[in-house]
């Protein structure tokens, strides 16, 4: 008789805890092309740029200067110095270095944030759609997300944050909020008044605001406003930010994390404890980034400026996509969803379809949780001209021979 070995079971809260969309299609896509499909990605979303040379070249001198041990928890001083310069000449924020942890990309500063200040059965007010790290990370360390539509004011006028829907779902858990600006997946860019109406009402009930700006230099048209310039944001932000996108670093893995001092101290602990540091000697090159020179990187938001505009009037002239033109980040967001009804399909029953017969890769809108993303379609356009207007004509196309298939 052959003796049962034990079941090994999960811890039962990370059951529930979803992977990300834009993985899951770029890894089908890669098997596709390995089949001999020609395929065209506005999946995931990192610059289709090299890293400038001078911040690569920073990197391997420390590398070849024997900088590979381990660093200060909170991060090397020099690179802390060199971000909080940077904050304070951009945003005149005050913030010392002693309050800025240096941490495995954006990501790491949001589980970090997060793990601050939650506690089990607390609850996170998220924007919806959103990007999926952050209820995901709320719901690994036992808090609760409650997702607030943002709401749609047609391709004319885009999206907002509706401040009086965010009030309507605050309880006496309600501990965070968050606030993605500019936005991942819309596109939108929050206005001035927005963003303070957000910190007062957070400041006014004792609530974090954890804010994402990691798209801050991905601005085409109209005012960013940081939560930084507020005087008093030490009273209710936790600020996250990374070089990936800014500096087309996104395989580096460098964000940062802004805090009051003595939360940082706490955030410090924690993460001594889960990767005791960031990378070395990718944290040297941190300083050469923020000095720069910036050319690469105006030459490189003038192109998504220019690719914006483009992918943006070829949805448009796609049978029932209503497209609005972004502000900020680099992602479109059209409406789709007359189109959707029309074909009896879902979002993703949508985006598997271009995948599967004609070889683009975009995400369903229910890629970014929790359930307002249906009826729209996130592109990322951080792909070449040309594969734009490829995309978009397979796309086309794909619409047509939908449509007709359903007329016969």
């Amino acid at each position: 008789m052959v003796e049962e070995k034990p079941t090994l079971k999960l811890a039962p809260h990370v059951l529930n805890v979803m992977g990300e969309g834009a993985f899951t299609y770029l890894a089908r896509a890669k098997e596709l092309q390995r089949q001999g499909m020609s395929i065209v990605s506005f999946g995931i979303g990192q610059p289709d740029f090299d890293t400038p040379i001078h911040i690569k070249e920073a990197a391997a001198k420390a590398l070849e200067e024997g900088f590979t041990g381990y660093t200060e928890t909170q991060g090397i001083l020099e690179a802390r110095q060199a971000i909080a310069e940077y904050l304070n000449e951009r945003y005149e924020a005050g913030v010392d270095p002693s309050e800025i942890l240096i941490t495995p990309g954006a990501k790491g500063a949001i589980f970090l944030a997060l793990a601050t200040y939650l506690k089990p059965g607390d609850e996170v007010i998220v924007p919806e759609p959103s990007y999926p790290a952050y209820p995901e990370a709320a719901k690994i360390l036992g808090a609760k997300p409650v997702f607030v539509p943002i709401e749609w004011q047609g391709a004319s006028k885009g999206f907002r944050i509706n401040v009086d829907w965010i009030k309507e779902k605050v309880s006496e858990k309600t501990r965070m909020l968050i606030l993605n600006n500019p936005h991942n997946p819309t596109g939108a860019m929050f206005s001035p008044r927005e963003v303070e109406d957000l910190l007062d009402f957070a400041r006014e009930r004792g609530i974090v605001l954890l804010a994402d700006e990691i798209y801050d230099n991905f601005v085409y048209e109209g005012e960013f406003r940081s939560v930084l310039r507020d005087p008093a944001w030490r009273d209710t932000v936790a600020y996250v930010n990374g070089l990936s996108k800014t500096f087309a670093m996104t395989g580096w893995r460098l964000g940062y994390l802004v805090l009051r001092r003595e939360a940082a101290k706490v955030a410090a602990n924690l993460a001594v404890n889960i990767y005791s540091c960031t990378t070395s000697f990718a944290q040297k090159a941190i300083p050469a980034a923020f000095k720069g020179p910036w050319e690469p990187v105006r030459e490189m938001v003038e192109t998504f400026r220019k690719r914006r505009d483009l992918i943006h009037s070829l949805l448009n002239e796609i049978p029932g996509f209503e497209a609005w033109k972004p502000l900020g980040a680099f992602y479109i967001f059209p409406r789709i969803k007359g189109l959707l009804e029309e074909l009896n399909m879902s979002s993703r029953d949508f985006a598997l379809t271009l995948l599967e017969k004609y070889g683009v890769v975009v995400l369903p809108g229910t890629a970014f949780p929790d359930k307002a993303g249906e009826g729209f379609l996130r592109f990322s356009y951080a792909s070449s001209f040309d594969d734009i207007r490829e995309g978009a004509a397979r796309i086309k196309r794909a619409v047509e021979e939908m449509l007709a298939e359903k007329k016969r």
